[in-house]
């Protein structure tokens, strides 16, 4: 799972990736100066092509590390564009993620219709978010998601079955991309996968419908689904599902209120599949229009895990990860002052060339384990080891299951997801 997305606690040491840095959490020795900053570029925008940033974001590079952009609904936003400034500030405990704050940033309606709903993880600053992020820890460590890959193979082998029977050409989201994720998260949480096509509709609606009434009511939905599986766990013998430790170890000893595990619950739901089947199909979209870089991990297949992660931050899907400044922060020759807006813009900090040269580059040899695909900080994804296990699983099984797998149609015609929403395909459309 990435960022719709909360990740990897500090207490959680089995993570790939480190969750804090321990230097000084802002960096003034070399400032730079952004008294003269360019005129603001409007953000989200459209990728024109999915593995890169927006053509429009061309100025945000060339202006790192901080730079200044225009939200949808006409307001004004700090943009962090260098790697380094990202790490340290989304460890800044003067950044808050509590979006019902006034003046909290938005960056499209659909965000602006939930921000009164209760959050949890994401949008929660601490000590509530350490509480809540310390409850399901142990089910999203390193440890787990390595216990999980047996079941992950058989459901990547199931959906390639299926695939192989039915015969080409296929469409691969449908298919493969988010039943492979959406099943996971199914089988972890203790949610049954009889009901996926209810909640993969809610879920998209919430992350692309485009009138607010539409997203609160699809949110409804979801709400009164997993209350309703709650209620059910509730007077039930105890699984072995996180919701079940959830339901019967704090909302029946009334540590979470029932709201609570429901806004918990829709979260881990939600990230848990949409995110990494966007990684699936978007990560594979990207392999078979790198025929060279596919070639190689072909050939040498130990490559795989450094490039899930060169994809992770290549892809960066989740882009733009909001706070609010609760206090002044001097930061890079300027001054983001309480309650303005700080979007970060991961498409563009992990293409900082001052982090990685020739950052546009598809290179499994390059080190990359500092990336913000994750996020950072407290919030760093609660779900990113088994996410990378679920993509290294998906990519390497699909690949050589399918060695003639290409793209059935032109790759200008396959649609993509538009900017203000996790970056993915529509639908792609494969033959082998």
């Amino acid at each position: 799972m990435t960022n719709p997305t909360d990740t990897t606690s500090p207490t959680d040491t089995t993570s790939r990736t480190d969750a804090t840095d321990t230097a000084n959490p802002i960096d003034t020795a070399n400032p730079k100066d952004t008294t003269e900053l360019p005129a603001p570029v409007a953000f989200p925008q459209d990728r024109s092509c999915p593995f890169h940033p927006p053509t429009g974001y061309d100025p945000l590079r060339a202006s790192r590390p901080l730079a200044r952009v225009t939200l949808y609904d006409g307001g004004t936003a700090w943009l962090v564009t260098g790697r380094d400034l990202a790490r340290a500030l989304l460890a800044d405990p003067r950044l808050s993620s509590d979006r019902t704050r006034p003046g909290y940033p938005t960056t499209s309606p659909r965000f602006t219709a939930l921000r009164d709903r209760r959050a949890s993880l994401l949008n929660v600053d601490d000590p509530e978010h350490h509480g809540q992020r310390r409850m399901l820890v142990p089910d999203f460590t390193l440890k787990r998601a390595t216990a999980l890959c047996p079941a992950i193979q058989r459901i990547v082998d199931e959906r390639i079955d299926a695939m192989l029977a039915q015969g080409p050409p296929a469409e691969l989201v449908s298919a493969f991309a988010l039943p492979v994720p959406s099943t996971v998260i199914c089988e972890l949480l203790g949610v049954p996968y009889a009901d996926h096509e209810f909640f993969e509709e809610q879920s998209r609606r919430m992350l692309r419908g485009r009138d607010p009434r539409e997203v609160r009511g699809a949110r409804d939905r979801l709400d009164a689904y997993l209350g309703a599986l709650i209620d059910r766990k509730l007077r039930e013998p105890r699984g072995d599902g996180v919701l079940d430790t959830l339901v019967h170890e704090r909302v029946a000893t009334g540590a979470v209120d029932r709201a609570g595990a429901v806004s918990l619950a829709t979260l881990l739901l939600v990230a848990g599949h949409e995110t990494t089947a966007n990684m699936i199909s978007l990560g594979t979209y990207t392999l078979l229009r790198h025929p060279e870089q596919l070639a190689e991990l072909r050939a040498d297949p130990s490559l795989l895990p450094a490039a899930v992660d060169e994809l992770l931050r290549v892809l960066s899907i989740a882009d733009g990860l909001l706070r609010q400044a609760t206090e002044d922060i001097e930061v890079a020759g300027t001054t983001i002052r309480a309650g303005e807006g700080v979007v970060f813009a991961t498409s563009v900090i992990n293409r900082d060339t001052d982090a990685y040269p020739t950052p546009d580059v598809l290179d499994w040899h390059r080190p990359v384990r500092h990336h913000v695909a994750f996020g950072f900080g407290i919030h760093q994804c609660l779900g990113q080891n088994l996410a990378r296990a679920e993509m290294e699983i998906a990519l390497r099984t699909l690949f050589d299951r399918l060695p003639g797998l290409r793209l059935a149609v032109p790759a200008d015609e396959i649609p993509c997801k538009p900017g203000d929403t996790i970056q993915g395909m529509l639908e792609l459309p494969v033959t082998w």
